[in-house]
Parts: structure tokens; sequence; C-alpha cells
């Protein structure tokens, strides 16, 4: 709720932030539209899992480093696609739950909707962790979060 004097910005800036449960009705549809489409597209996690090659396509000697590598490299980046893919699919699922929550009340939720929204989360935040761990060189200093004390942890996590 805004407070009685806006809160500090100006009223005709205080009355965009309200939003009418029409607005957030609409916003929910078309996000679960989106999210309907997208797991039906080739950009599908399970789709896009399904694109694969083995390393007899490029070559059958393991002597063509070359091409060992190649196929390394591709299999090391569509695993990084799939679940880049896993990772949209649950963002669009998430804006969702925050829409029909901010158009209802997040204490108005069913249960379910709590816990898979928050499962969500966790998991979002334990990929970008990863992906944070895996950009850091071998050997650097990394930080782990460990109640409100952030301690330094020596080598790879």
């Amino acid at each position: 709720m805004i407070p009685a004097d806006g809160g500090g910005v100006s009223k005709a800036a205080a009355a965009d932030l309200k939003v009418g449960a029409g607005v957030l009705k609409t916003f929910k549809q078309r996000v679960d539209k989106i999210l309907q489409d997208f797991e039906g597209s080739d950009g599908s996690s399970a789709k896009v899992s399904h694109q694969t090659f083995t390393q007899d396509a490029v070559t059958s000697s393991a002597e063509f480093h070359e091409a060992v590598g190649l196929h390394k490299e591709y299999d090391t980046i569509h695993g990084r696609i799939t679940e880049l893919s896993k990772m949209l699919a649950l963002q669009i699922e998430a804006m969702g739950i925050a829409a029909h929550g901010a158009e209802i009340g997040f204490d108005n939720l069913e249960e379910e909707q709590r816990r898979r929204f928050w499962a969500i989360q966790t998991k979002i935040d334990r990929e970008s962790e990863a992906a944070a761990e895996r950009k850091k060189p071998a050997g650097e200093h990394a930080q782990q979060r460990t109640g409100d004390k952030n301690v330094k942890v020596k080598g790879n996590l």
C-alpha cells in the first residue's frame, strides 16, 4: 500500500504504481502463454537436450585430436545451453507465480504455489553461484556465505 503522503514521490508517480487486478491477470496470462509457447518450441530444454551427436559422427579415430576436441567442446556447450533453457523456463514460471501473487497477495497463494516459487528461486540462486564458481580461475580465493559472516576459503569449492 502506498502511504497517504505518496511515500516521498509525486501523486502522479504514486498513481502509476497502483495496478489493477485486471492488468496483473492479463500479464500473468501472457506469461503463461509465453511459457507454453517456449515449452513447445525448439528452444525448450527437452528438445535442446536431444540435439546431440556422438564423437563417431565427427571421427572414428581418437588420434584426430582436433575432431575429438571439437566434440568435447560441443558437449560442454550443449550441456550449458540445455541448462540455460531450463533456467529460462523456470524464470518464466516464477514470473507467472509472482504476477498471480501480486494480484491476489502472496499470502493468499496456494501453499503449493508458494513452495514452487521458492524452490525455483533456490534453484536459480544455486545455479548462479555455480556459474560464478565455474568462471573463477583455479586456486582463486572464493567466499562462502556462512550465516551473516563471509568466510574466505582457499581453492575451489
